[in-house]
């Protein structure tokens, strides 16, 4: 029985000196909560027998993108055998919303009618999921352990004023195109102004009256 007793007690010592792993996930200054971009297509299949639309399906198509809402962001796409014939006729409707339409075209679902194109808008949207998160209380905090609130006020604001949201995947690329004189005139001003201490300093009374 005495033995019994040790053993219980050595049990007992060495299980309050047993530790949880730290979740790697919240150690560090990176944000716990990020970003997530997803996309989305939506299809609309437009009848054009000889690869050209008719004025009704023009209009019929230009209430779908008003519908739509159509804006900076969004990807515009012409599929079906006619689509190359019926591809300015698209343009000609997407251009009264500032957009072009992009070569090729995501796969979608389901068989295009014959006689028919389909114009697909693919849409993408940035949130940050899970937010707010307080799954884990602040406090006792022995791992010094991030919240897992962080990241969740910054980077859902982020996900909100992005214009396009697929530039938090991989960014913009630059253009080719550039005017030397319009890059150079921001630097042309910084220049040429004078620093405003060469003119003293202004005396500001605040004894006059209004």
């Amino acid at each position: 029985m005495r033995r019994h007793f040790a053993l219980l007690a050595v049990a007992t010592a060495l299980a309050g000196c047993t530790h949880d792993a730290p979740n790697a996930d919240l150690r560090g200054v990176n944000p716990v909560n990020v970003p997530v971009v997803s996309r989305a297509d939506y299809v609309f299949d437009a009848s054009a027998p000889d690869g050209t639309l008719a004025p009704a399906e023009a209009a019929r198509l230009d209430g779908w993108f008003r519908s739509m809402q159509l804006g900076y962001g969004d990807a515009i796409y012409v599929d079906g055998p006619y689509a190359y014939g019926a591809r300015d006729e698209v343009a000609r409707v997407a251009g009264r919303y500032g957009l072009l339409v992009n070569d090729g075209a995501p796969v979608t679902v389901g068989a295009i009618a014959p006689g028919t194109v389909r114009i697909v808008v693919s849409r993408t949207r940035a949130s940050v999921p899970g937010c707010p998160n307080w799954s884990i209380p602040s406090q006792p905090n022995f791992d010094n352990a991030s919240m897992s609130n962080l990241g969740c006020g910054v980077n859902s604001n982020l996900a909100a004023m992005v214009a396009n949201p697929e530039d938090l995947v991989h960014g913009r690329e630059g253009s080719g195109v550039s005017d030397a004189a319009t890059a150079s005139r921001a630097i042309g001003v910084y220049r040429s102004t004078p620093p405003t201490g060469t003119k003293g300093l202004q005396d500001i009374s605040t004894k006059k009256g209004n």
